[in-house]
């Protein structure tokens, strides 16, 4: 599986999301870079998730779910859809993003996007193990970005 990059000018890998991408601040989604898509894509898929969430939710905190993102976009705006994509429901029960929020200590966040051979056909209320499902063996790359988010 060939290496995506994928990156932040809000935050360095590792580091403190900017309060503001809180879902009770300004909860809009931090701008995203996108460079290195392999050739074969025909599609990116995004999920953005909290795994620290298992304790206080017991699961795995769903944040954002995007699919269908075009193959050559190389940024997402803070604040914005990526033109074209679907949008799932978070676990806040609403579409779209739905910003860091953690109920008891700082939690990191895993930005995954993945580069897709082929489109995904599922409908905006498609779960993140829909998804999962659907994009198995067709996944051409993949990128990691963590940020951290205080409590």
């Amino acid at each position: 599986m060939a290496d995506l990059e994928l990156s932040s000018p809000a935050f360095d890998d590792g580091e403190r999301i900017p309060e503001a991408h809180g879902y009770t601040e300004a909860n809009t989604n931090p701008p995203l870079e996108i460079r290195d898509v392999p050739s074969a894509a025909e599609s990116l898929l995004l999920i953005v998730d909290d795994p620290d969430a298992q304790e206080p939710a017991g699961k795995v905190w769903n944040h954002w779910l995007c699919w269908s993102i075009p193959p050559d976009t190389e940024s997402i705006p803070e604040g914005t859809t990526p033109e074209g994509a679907t949008e799932g429901q978070n676990d806040y029960g609403e579409a779209g993003w739905g910003g860091p929020n953690p109920p008891d200590r700082e939690h990191s966040y895993r930005f995954l996007l993945y580069a897709l051979d082929t489109e995904l056909d599922l409908p905006a209320d498609a779960t993140k193990d829909d998804i999962y499902d659907a994009a198995s063996g067709h996944m051409v790359g993949k990128a990691e970005l963590t940020g951290t988010y205080p409590a």
